[in-house]
């Protein structure tokens, strides 16, 4: 090697050390994130991604947009609505979708209670009637791939599953077909009937979602970040007046500062006491806290020490 190549070589040297410390853990779950987005894209008919206007669904859109920039998102949004959601979700869900030219798919709880199809159940909550919803639209429309905002540190049940996972011509998860997964090598294969859901953001925490969402300056829902609201207490949890009911009898609303960390059906996610008003102060308290936003602050996660396993495998997200 000549004495001037050499030097050239040493030069250069700083240089690509800069360019790999810049790289960090964000931009590597970003990366994964992006290389799934395309590669369904590329196996896949018919993707979908589910969409409730919460903060890791949220996310999705915004990394698939990204994925396929400058073109559009080549994939509709659906959601399975309860009709318990926060008016400042659904407020939200409809603004991004119209800003981002997408298409929405809604199917609504309360059509399938209507025709007789589910039964309104006696404790109000309609988390667990999403499922019948869910799969009769992912069958109307023919969806082969359907991308979730799912996390494996969420939840026990949750941490079994694959980035694509397999479900049957019923919808059902079934942990003991799950495909191994090595480098980052997906098998998507799957017979007529059967389709995948897909789950980018799995090897994500709940910081990470944050700190991603504070660097890309990613708009939410505003019942994300401290504000006034009445609340009542049940179970250690704090629970918002609606069409759901409550509050019953020997309980009481305050009004109080608090959160949201998760968004879903209102009878059964509860509000964090909370001054963070900022995603600094999120991110702070996030950092701090010693419980997954889903068992701090999910009711339905609670009905029994496998309820989310039970509810995945009859086909729940």
């Amino acid at each position: 090697m000549s004495a001037l190549a050499s030097e050239s070589l040493v030069r250069s040297a700083p240089a690509i050390t800069q360019v790999a410390t810049r790289f960090d853990a964000l931009d590597a779950l970003e990366s994964e994130a992006i290389h799934i987005f395309r590669e369904v894209a590329g196996e896949f008919d018919r993707p979908v991604i589910l969409f409730s206007g919460g903060k890791d669904s949220t996310l999705l859109v915004h990394l698939a947009a990204k994925a396929f920039a400058p073109a559009a998102v080549p994939f509709p949004l659906l959601h399975v609505d309860t009709g318990h959601n926060y008016p400042e979700v659904i407020d939200f869900r409809d603004r991004l979708a119209e800003r981002l030219g997408l298409r929405l798919v809604v199917a609504h709880v309360q059509d399938w209670i209507d025709d007789g199809r589910l039964v309104e159940r006696p404790d109000g909550t309609r988390n667990p009637l999403q499922t019948v919803p869910l799969l009769d639209s992912i069958n109307e429309h023919r969806f082969d791939a359907v991308f979730g905002g799912g996390r494996r540190d969420e939840e026990r049940a949750r941490a079994k599953e694959r980035i694509i996972s397999l479900r049957d011509a019923f919808g059902r998860w079934d942990p003991r077909k799950q495909r191994p997964e090595l480098w980052n090598l997906y098998n998507g294969r799957h017979a007529p009937g059967e389709h995948v859901r897909v789950f980018p953001i799995s090897n994500w925490t709940e910081l990470d979602v944050w700190r991603y969402i504070q660097r890309e300056n990613i708009e939410l829902p505003s019942i994300y970040y401290a504000h006034q609201r009445e609340v009542f207490r049940r179970d250690g949890m704090l629970l918002a007046e609606g069409p759901w009911g409550g509050p019953r009898d020997g309980e009481s609303l305050e009004l109080t500062t608090v959160r949201y960390r998760t968004v879903g059906d209102g009878s059964c996610t509860g509000a964090v006491e909370s001054e963070a008003t900022t995603l600094d102060e999120v991110i702070a308290e996030v950092t701090a806290s010693r419980l997954t936003e889903r068992g701090a602050t999910r009711a339905d996660d609670r009905l029994s020490e496998a309820a989310m396993e039970d509810r995945k495998r009859e086909g729940y997200f």
